[in-house]
Formats: structure tokens, sequence, C-alpha cells
């Protein structure tokens, strides 16, 4: 067998993950493109301004303007944007310095400028610096070159002195504000002390504002660039723009450096489209404050609290930073995680962000991006069918595998070891972990409808005991060992055992002794936990 003539490095390689895949999961779960919510990519939910027609922009003339140019190659110096972009940025700096084109440099989308600086400025066996969880593109880029990776909690960073970085010997630190994924924003004083410790130890400090513009761009340090060549700065128009097909991105840097690296950036990568479109968007009345971007950041704001709050009320979930178009929360108390929650909500034709992919989160979180009212709305009751589905899976499962237990024989009676036990009470039977009835709806056996969080009803089976008292859980297995459809079986226990004690006609006196069980609970409650079975 023939060499492979890659580089060893790139032989495995795997890319990076990211959301969007509207046409992918399309294809999977056999919905159409225009059903699917995407919650995965995080997009300015204001829409692309092309949408608005106040703002006099019209995408398919400037496509006509493109065409002739099309039968050319495209000019490479790429004057009007970089010219766009250096006066977009100026109306967003707060200090005297000034940009001009010297300092950009185009981009084909961000992450091609992340490659373009990894190739010029990396060699093999380099050190450079991540702070985790965030964007991985940084990561994949800096294995391309095959350097050394140094990964540090985000938490770390603000404690960074220079000596830390000349002992670590890296080339490039990579921040990302806000962050991606948690949301955290640093403010433009800890960045401007940051990029003084970085250029005495002669690390770069690489700058990622893809999202600054959606959230605070006073706290950009964009202008640091100019007079610094160890301070890099990365911006792209898919995020604030909505133009995520298109591509288009740039750096910001020292002239010298900015010529450096716009010699060394692929020829002709930007179209004609691309660059007409860019000057477009870049040259709005306000720049980085125009009456777009301000409405943007404005809903956005409201939107992201506004999905913070719900989320919120929602047991074993707890969203992070509500400062820009996305939300990270935190699913780690529930009992399902993120990648079969991510595939449940794809399958009601909502996409949201899987982290297993972010270096820290593993399957404990979720990313959601921040969209429109009723498209959140729908988000949020979304979460309701994603867990009644669950839930009943869940209790199918539970119930095959009580059942397996008791074919060979062997006791699940207490579960000391589970998180939740006592759920009900001391002693009780652990074998229907989940009430294969559920919902059954009948009061008399101690459930009811309660208020639920995210609105209307839903049936509570805290101070139902039935199903965890032993007598009771030995004739349904009985019934359960037959050979019938596991359905019909339960349909004919609930007529001849659960029907019986609701109606307290039973030899036992199961609701009796289920009172006495609440009378007990009531005089010795235990500390608050939330029981299987309840509100989810």
């Amino acid at each position: 067998m023939s060499q492979n003539p890659l580089k060893k490095h790139i032989q495995s390689f795997q890319g990076c993950l990211h959301g969007g895949l509207i046409k992918e999961s399309a294809e999977k779960y056999g919905l159409s493109e225009s059903e699917i919510l995407d919650f995965s990519a995080n997009l300015n939910p204001f829409k692309t301004p092309f949408d608005h027609p106040e703002y006099g922009l019209d995408f398919l003339k400037i496509a006509a303007e493109s065409y002739p140019d099309s039968y050319n190659y495209p000019d490479n110096r790429y004057i009007p944007f970089r010219e766009a972009a250096a006066a977009f940025i100026n109306t967003g700096i707060e200090s005297d310095t000034r940009l001009t084109k010297e300092n950009i440099i185009p981009g084909n989308g961000s992450t091609e400028i992340i490659r373009l600086f990894c190739q010029c400025v990396l060699n093999e066996g380099d050190k450079v610096i991540i702070p985790y969880p965030t964007f991985g593109e940084y990561e994949i880029q800096c294995r391309l070159q095959n350097v050394e990776i140094v990964y540090i909690p985000q938490e770390q960073v603000g404690t960074l002195t220079a000596e830390e970085l000349k002992e670590i010997g890296a080339k490039i630190l990579f921040i990302c504000n806000p962050n991606n994924p948690i949301a955290a924003l640093r403010t433009r004083e800890e960045l401007i002390k940051l990029a003084e410790i970085c250029e005495k130890s002669e690390t770069v400090l690489f700058m990622d504002e893809a999202f600054i513009e959606l959230s605070d761009p006073q706290q950009s340090v964009a202008d640091l660039a100019k007079d610094h060549k160890f301070v890099f700065i990365m911006r792209s128009l898919t995020k604030c723009f909505e133009i995520p097909g298109i591509r288009l991105g740039f750096g910001i840097a020292q002239a010298e450096i900015a010529e450096a690296l716009n010699n060394a950036r692929l020829s002709w990568n930007l179209s004609p489209l691309q660059e007409k479109t860019a000057v477009a968007l870049l040259s709005m009345d306000g720049g980085a404050n125009s009456d777009y971007l301000k409405k943007s950041r404005d809903l956005i704001l409201k939107e992201a609290n506004f999905l913070k709050d719900e989320l919120s009320k929602i047991w074993g979930f707890k969203p992070g930073a509500a400062t820009t178009n996305f939300l990270l929360v935190d699913i780690s108390e529930r009992t399902i995680k993120s990648t079969e929650l991510a595939e449940r909500f794809a399958k009601n034709g909502i996409l949201i962000r899987n982290c297993i992919s972010f270096r820290g989160l593993g399957e404990d979180y979720i990313r959601i991006a921040v969209r429109t009212r009723p498209e959140n709305e729908k988000f949020i009751q979304t979460i309701s069918v994603v867990f009644d589905e669950w839930a009943k899976d869940f209790a199918d499962n539970e119930l095959k595998s009580a059942l397996m237990i008791h074919k060979t024989g062997r006791q699940q009676n207490k579960r000391e070891t589970c998180e939740y036990y006592p759920c009900h009470f001391e002693g009780q039977d652990c074998t229907f972990c989940y009430c294969p009835f559920y919902p059954c709806g009948d009061d008399r056996g101690g459930g009811k409808y309660i208020q639920s969080s995210k609105g209307g009803q839903v049936w509570s089976c805290v101070d139902c005991y039935i199903p965890h008292i032993s007598p009771v859980v030995e004739k349904m297995m009985e019934g359960l060992m037959e050979e019938d459809e596991t359905e019909e079986i339960l349909k004919k226990e609930w007529e001849e055992i659960i029907l019986p004690i609701m109606e307290e006609r039973d030899s036992d006196q199961v609701l009796a002794l289920c009172r006495k069980i609440k009378e007990e609970n009531d005089k010795n409650p235990k500390p608050a936990r939330k029981a299987k079975g309840s509100e989810s």
C-alpha cells in the first residue's frame, strides 16, 4: 500500500463542529427546511437590513451591479471594502484614534482570518493559549499548524501576568468578547490592561469581536490595533447583518502587520458580490451606531432577558449571562443530557446547540440563539413537548428494566443510592421509578393538576404513593409478566388493581395507608427536593 502523502497530524484531522445545520437536519428528520427554527446559529434576530425597506438597501440591485464585474478578476486590493470597514469601525471608537484602509485585511468569513493569522504567526511546535470554553475554530486552526495548545479556564484570564505569559512562551492568546458560548462580556478597561501585559511578553492578543456590535460596542478595543503590533482584531459581518451565506469578515492590525497579511492572504478571496454587499452594509448611516444596529441591540437585550426569565422558571434550566444574541444554559441537574435533548428538539423542528464540542462543557450545557418573540415563545412551548415525550420514553424504559430485574429474581425495592430517594416516603418500593399510568388524572390517589411554570396545568404525582406500595407493586408485576402487549396489560391492571384502590374496595385498604403516610410526611417534612413525576 502506498504512503499517505498528507502530513501525519492532518491524516486523522477532525474539523470544528458548528450550528446552523438546517439542510442536514431536514434530511435526517424528514422535515422541510421551512419547518425548522434554528436556535443553534447565533445571528441577528432583527434580520438582515435587506429585509427592512426603510434602510434603502436592495440585494438584488447589488447582485445586478456585481454581475458585469464577474467577467473580470476582482481588484485584489479591495480598496472600497477596506475603506468602508475602517470608517465603520471609527464610528464606534470613542478615542481619538482613527483607522484607515491600511489597517484592514478582508476575509472570506472570519474563519479565513483566523487561519491566515495562524499561518503567518505560528511555526510548528509554537505555543498558544486558548481559554476555555470558547469558539472552536481557534483550536482547529492552531492544530493545522501543529502547535502546542495551552488551555486555561476563562476565569484565569483576568489574573494572567506578563511573567506567566513569558514563562509559557505563547505566541498568541485568543480572547472572544463577548465570549462564545458563555456570553461573558469583558470590559474595555480589562482588555486594555490585558493588551499591555501581552505586549510586555510579546504575546499577540487575538481579539475576536464577532458579536460586539450585537452586545456593547463601547467595550471594543479595535482602536488598539492601529499602533500595537501585538494586538489583532477580528470582525464578522455574518452575525451582525445576518448574512452567514455570503461569508464576510475582516481583520484589523497595525499597518505593517496588515500589509504583510494582505500580501499573504489568498488572492481574490472576495467576489465582486461579496465586496459590494460588504460596502453597502458597512456604509449604512451611523456605522456601528446605525439605527439598524441600535434597534438590533435593543431587540436582543429585550428577548435575551425574556428567554432568561422564562428558562429560569423551569426546574433544571440555569441560563447564563444575557449580554448578546445567545444564552448558555446549564442543564446538569436534569437526567437528560445535551446530546439527547438536542436530538429531541430537532425531531420537533427546533435546532439547539449541543455543547459537547466546547471544552469544559460536555453534556451538561446547551446554547440557544436569541430570536423574535413569537419564535422564542415557540421554543419555550416546545420544551414542554420535548420533556413530555422524554418522560414517556423514560418511563417505558424504566418499566422494561423493572421487568428484566423481576425476571432474574433480584430485588429492586429501595434505591438508597438514587439521588432522589426517597422521593415519596421512607421505605417506598422503587420498582416503578416513573408511574406507568402517568398522567392518570385521577385525584383520588393524591395526584393533582398544578400550575406549570411554562403556562397551563400539569399533572403532579408528588402526593400519590400507590405505585410505591409493595403489595400493589407485586400485583402489577404479576400481570406484567404475562405474554401480552404492555399497553393492554396496563389498561387491564388499571381496571383490576388501581380502580378498586381509588374506590376503596380493595382488601389491602391502600388509600388508608397512603393517608397515614401523608400525615407522617406532613408532620416530618424532609428537605425540599425535586420529586420524580412532578413538574418538569
